[in-house]
């Protein structure tokens, strides 16, 4: 059907011509405005009420007004004197109506998993920004015919659970189930498949049909993604995946920094594809790469979410990320490219000044582009080396290119040495490959990469380990606590609980 696909990029290239696209309003002004919709919108809920939205929006300067008068939540906050109100079924806690969905987190900064509301509004600003980042699409030198393709997108299950009054399951299984009707063409696995709940039989469906697709497009957190293509690879006996997709032109991934993946991406297609990032959290849709030569991706600054920046410091958080009282919080205007960032949203499902975990550095202020650099708990200082998700991710992607091996999962943490401290790394890889390597290669570039962790690796981190682990391991991990699949993923750094969780667990594995 050439006419649709002509018919198709023509519409994105409208919607994406310069015209339409730049504004010589500044993104101060756009998040001012942003935030008054927010606050007209929620001024008749309890939450508005209580912190009298009326008066903020006669402010002269709302947006300091509103920082002064509305504290910052992290979860358990906002949960425990708010969010626990919808859950009951009350109306107009946070956010004007009922609230019928709940986001559940993939829980890897903490035990359990948390309740995330998310309302109509929320998902009609979810599609927006989807739409947008397709319209980019239109950017590529793409033949007519790659627009009418499919798209695999692999995600939680679309079968929520019911609980009482409302439904709850992974934000892409409530977001795949409300895609629009046009969208359904193009929609892979489709809507069987992904109400599936079994990983397992997900997976089998998947591989099994997927001589019946043309995939141009695939998206999803890349440890799973990986798993399904080399599954179909290897059950119908092909060299790379584009001898079954040969149209396959972009991978769309999310969840966690793609860099140490790409090396073992690149093995499975038979010519170079476009990596493409975004950014859709459990709270919204932050930011999406918009531009083909540029890593960096732009913040979503008009679609119901008014962004903080909170200096990610010794001076706002506490040696274990939690969040301190009266934090330092900056606003759009006030940020530089050369700190890191904690994440504030405030946004259409009834969110306020919420802490969302994340970390991010501006690539660009002026063009608001930015980078998600890791967590506010998943980065590892025990003795004062604050190592970061950036910092682990790229010693990790110089490390395999130093050694020529491809590495799946893999994380770290601080053990005991002695009265001191040493890093104990768990690494997946299929590459033959002696662990000392490993250990003095990650050890080399992080001296490089964080001038801390050279100072305290040569006075109190005595050792750095490490330690092969296989695949299956990390597998079978993640099924036994229930974070299979779609859009979970496995925490780089290991804390407290979880750490010796995963120390037994191997133990018994054998390992």
């Amino acid at each position: 059907m050439p006419l649709l696909g002509t018919l198709i990029k023509k519409a994105y290239q409208i919607k994406d011509r310069p015209a339409l696209r730049e504004t010589k309003v500044s993104p101060i002004e756009i998040q001012d405005k942003e935030l008054k919709k927010l606050l007209t919108k929620a001024q008749i809920t309890a939450f508005g009420e209580h912190y009298d939205f009326s008066k903020l929006l006669r402010s002269i300067d709302t947006v300091e007004d509103f920082q002064k008068s509305v504290p910052v939540f992290d979860y358990n906050k906002m949960f425990q004197a708010w969010w626990y109100r919808s859950l009951n079924g009350e109306t107009y806690v946070s956010w004007p109506g009922k609230v019928k969905y709940f986001a559940l987190t993939s829980g890897t900064s903490e035990a359990s998993s948390k309740q995330i509301p998310v309302t109509g509004d929320m998902l009609k600003s979810i599609k927006k920004a989807s739409f947008r980042q397709l319209v980019s699409a239109s950017r590529y030198d793409f033949p007519i015919e790659f627009f009418q393709k499919g798209i695999l997108m692999i995600g939680g299950s679309t079968h929520l659970n019911l609980n009482g009054s409302y439904l709850e399951g992974d934000l892409s299984g409530i977001s795949a189930g409300n895609i629009p009707f046009w969208f359904q063409h193009f929609y892979k696995p489709g809507r069987r498949i992904s109400k599936e709940r079994d990983w397992a039989t997900k997976l089998d469906e998947i591989v099994k049909s997927a001589p019946k697709w043309d995939i141009g497009i695939i998206v999803g957190v890349p440890a799973w993604i990986q798993i399904i293509l080399e599954r179909i690879i290897e059950e119908h006996n092909l060299k790379s995946i584009h001898d079954i997709w040969p149209n396959l032109n972009v991978y769309v991934h999310s969840g966690v920094a793609f860099a140490p993946y790409k090396k073992s991406f690149d093995k499975l297609f038979a010519r170079p594809i476009i990596y493409n990032e975004s950014y859709l959290a459990s709270e919204g849709y932050v930011a999406y790469q918009d531009q083909p030569e540029d890593s960096g991706m732009k913040l979503i600054l008009d679609n119901g979410i008014f962004f903080e920046f909170v200096p990610f410091n010794d001076n706002n958080f506490d040696e274990d990320g939690n969040i301190k009282e009266k934090p330092e919080v900056l606003h759009i205007g006030q940020i530089n490219d050369k700190d890191e960032y904690a994440l504030l949203l405030t946004n259409n499902s009834g969110a306020w000044r919420y802490l969302i975990g994340d970390t991010i550095k501006f690539k660009s202020v002026e063009k608001s582009h930015i980078i998600i650099t890791g967590r506010t708990k998943h980065f590892l200082s025990i003795c004062g080396e604050h190592l970061s998700m950036d910092n682990i991710n790229r010693a990790m992607e110089l490390t395999q290119q130093d050694l020529d091996i491809e590495v799946g999962e893999f994380t770290v943490m601080g053990v005991e040495h002695g009265s001191l401290w040493a890093h104990e790394w768990h690494v997946c890889t299929n590459s033959s490959i002696d662990a000392i390597q490993v250990e003095r290669s990650l050890d080399s570039h992080l001296n490089t990469l964080n001038d801390d962790y050279r100072v305290e690796r040569m006075e109190a981190i005595k050792d750095v380990t490490v330690k092969l682990i296989p695949t299956e391991v990390f597998a079978k991990w993640m099924k036994i606590k229930g974070k299979e699949g779609g859009a979970n993923k496995f925490p780089r750094v290991l804390k407290n609980k979880m750490k010796s969780d995963w120390l037994e667990f191997i133990k018994q594995e054998g390992y």
